[in-house]
């Protein structure tokens, strides 16, 4: 059994409770970790035979398009895909950061993080 890590995607996009977040937008930050059996791809060394890393990226920047209020909601929909979509993952863990949120301090960020096991 393997970990498959997606560093620190970032993206620019609409979360939030308050108006301006949803209208002028924040950074974000996402970390993936799927635990995938990968003892095939190893041997094979073909793409086929894990998760490709492209198509997850992909999903997540799907996700991460649709504007919401909670990170929470976020994270979770996030987890959902990549277990509806990828059969091989039997557990992922979906970390969702707003960078510089607007509570009044000096702060890197607030984050989520949610588990799931098939």
């Amino acid at each position: 059994m393997s970990f498959i890590d997606i560093e620190n995607m970032e993206f620019y996009a609409f979360h939030g409770c308050f108006v301006e977040e949803r209208s002028v937008g924040t950074r974000f930050r996402v970390n993936l970790r799927m635990k995938v059996d990968t003892s095939k791809a190893q041997l094979s060394d073909n793409i086929d035979d894990t998760v490709n890393y492209l198509s997850v990226y992909q999903s997540v920047k799907s996700e991460m398009d649709k504007p919401s209020h909670l990170l929470e909601n976020v994270a979770d929909r996030i987890a959902s895909r990549i277990l509806a979509e990828y059969d091989a993952v039997e557990y992922v863990s979906v970390k969702v950061s707003k960078l510089n949120p607007p509570l009044g301090g000096k702060m890197e960020g607030v984050s989520i993080t949610i588990e799931k096991i098939r």
